[in-house]
């Protein structure tokens, strides 16, 4: 399983991701879930991916071979005008790679589904964010919808519903985002360290902090630990029922 989380913040992006795939409990691996493109000074992007993970794979390689080979470079993502280009592009890539899979005998068409976190920057914009369905099509991070998750959400949806402020600063957004992911790593084994993180200031170009979280992190240990306890003193805290 998967899980992936993009924020857009005033001061900018930021992006988390497991890197935990299995198909089966006997058969678990890690594999990276978060890719980036960029062309120094003018643009910077991020994908996220969750799905079936030849259909992931597929995307990102194409998206890299039209970066570097002559005549495969259009559409790029690394020319296209807009952040909305860039995700119709990626989106297009997208709906045509499953429908060539099913055209080439496969069954079980939700079986190849995957679905996508875009952002990122390009000189003279904002940063933009965009979730992208299987059928291509896809939505804008905005005021009412400013983080998206893909992959195993419910988990960690309660604790970014709660806690997230479009104004708060970039170490508090890493703080909640690994609140939500112990959370749903406590509730799923599909979910698992490492983690991906990554840092986008707006107007930067080139991540303030990318790195991977380990299952050794001495920071991701006291905030597991730390939530853990808050939430049962909390508890405790609360009022008794009074059986009368």
């Amino acid at each position: 399983m998967t899980y992936c989380v993009g924020m857009k913040l005033e001061q900018g992006l930021v992006f988390m991701s497991d890197t935990r795939t299995n198909s089966g409990v006997d058969n678990i691996s890690t594999f990276r879930k978060m890719h980036s493109f960029n062309k120094p000074g003018d643009r910077y992007i991020t994908i996220m991916t969750a799905g079936n993970l030849a259909t992931t794979q597929t995307i990102i390689s194409l998206l890299a071979e039209r970066t570097k080979a002559p005549e495969d470079r259009n559409p790029s993502i690394l020319s296209a005008p807009s952040m909305f280009q860039v995700a119709q592009i990626i989106g297009d890539l997208l709906r045509e790679t499953i429908r060539d899979r099913i055209e080439t005998g496969f069954e079980a068409e939700k079986t190849f589904n995957a679905t996508l976190i875009v952002g990122g920057q390009i000189k003279g914009m904002e940063p933009r964010l965009f979730m992208i369905y299987p059928e291509g099509n896809f939505i804008e991070a905005s005021d009412d919808t400013p983080f998206f998750q893909i992959g195993e959400t419910k988990y960690g949806r309660p604790i970014l519903v709660r806690g997230f402020q479009s104004d708060m600063s970039f170490e508090r957004a890493v703080k909640l985002l690994m609140v939500s992911f112990d959370s749903t790593m406590a509730a799923n084994l599909s979910v698992a360290l490492p983690l991906d993180m990554m840092i986008l200031p707006k107007d930067a170009f080139e991540p303030l902090q990318h790195r991977r979280i380990a299952d050794n992190d001495p920071y991701f240990k006291s905030i597991s630990s730390g939530w853990s306890d808050a939430l049962r003193n909390a508890f405790y805290d609360l009022p008794d029922y009074v059986i009368e």
